[in-house]
């Protein structure tokens, strides 16, 4: 059974940092790439990050250019995503995410596997 389990969400201040990790099981994707979503209340779940399967390439939503960080360990079947200059816009669900064959998208439909999402949450 495939897992995707994310850890590093919580609370942080405006201008804060927070990195994500999504350490998968039941099989690898060193050969696929891998995805960030996030989902705030009431709004559609939306593209944040994307990795290469080798992380020779990788995608950003224009929110997340220059602030976000996404990076890969192969040998550890885990994806990160780091966070800094964090702002209130930015709190909401964070869902990592892997595709059912190689390659990389930024559509959550060419997704299969999703984790459960850490909370982010921003204060003032």
């Amino acid at each position: 059974q495939v897992q995707l389990v994310e850890s590093g969400g919580g609370l942080v201040q405006v201008g804060g940092s927070l990195r994500l990790s999504c350490a998968a099981s039941g099989r690898t994707f060193s050969r696929n790439g891998m995805g960030w979503f996030r989902q705030a209340p009431g709004k559609e779940r939306e593209f944040v990050a994307a990795i290469s399967w080798n992380g020779g390439n990788t995608y950003y939503a224009d929110s997340a250019k220059g602030r976000f960080t996404i990076s890969r360990d192969n040998a550890k079947n885990t994806v990160y995503l780091q966070m800094n200059r964090l702002t209130l816009a930015y709190a909401a669900v964070y869902l990592c995410a892997a595709p059912p064959s190689a390659g990389v998208s930024t559509t959550a439909r060419q997704y299969t596997y999703w984790g459960q999402g850490p909370q982010v949450t921003v204060s003032s």
